[in-house]
């Protein structure tokens, strides 16, 4: 698993392995990350990057959130609940040195605190077919963690219905993932 583009292009990340007790996390590919920068950075949304804060809710690796780092993004936010998870995120963080712009919450994505600076890009990728985006979302969005207008861009394995609050902008399939992009209202 590597960057895609930007300042860190071609870095090379921390992943879970075979056999590793976090298997069970799911990264998303570097084809399917590659497909998804490239759709947000086209000009239909925007500049979303340069100097933007970001949320990236069920992390995993850290991948969606360090690649937005990498083209440009102020700051982000990673929320992991997992052991394994937060590790890897942490070992990420050190490998490409962006600890100045990174921040690791070791909490449940649907259980945050109130937050200190609200996001403009939100990733949000919860584990297939549990029913948690939605209430990771409204929790994020209750917690002050999402600016008016902000893009989220959501990964799951169908696309999802923009709950109150948040308007549906497009929806693609990339494999046996579904990523849906909504705006905060």
């Amino acid at each position: 698993m590597r960057i895609v583009a930007g300042e860190y292009r071609g870095r090379r990340l921390s992943a879970v392995g075979k056999g590793d007790p976090g298997a069970h996390l799911r990264p998303t590919t570097d084809r399917v990350r590659e497909a998804l920068f490239n759709m947000l950075g086209g000009g239909r949304f925007g500049a979303p990057f340069d100097g933007t804060v970001v949320l990236d809710l069920f992390a995993g690796t850290g991948a969606l959130g360090l690649e937005a780092l990498s083209r440009g993004a102020a700051s982000c936010t990673f929320v992991e609940s997992g052991r394994t998870g937060q590790r890897l995120i942490r070992e990420n963080i050190k490998l490409l040195g962006c600890g100045d712009r990174a921040r690791l919450l070791g909490c449940d994505a649907t259980r945050l605190p109130d937050a200190g600076d609200a996001a403009d890009l939100v990733f949000l990728d919860p584990p297939y077919g549990k029913a948690l985006g939605e209430k990771a979302l409204c929790a994020a969005r209750d917690k002050g963690w999402i600016a008016p207008e902000a893009l989220i861009v959501w990964e799951e394995n169908a696309e999802q219905i923009a709950p109150e609050g948040f308007t549906l902008l497009d929806s693609r399939r990339y494999g046996d993932t579904t990523v849906t992009l909504l705006e905060a209202v």
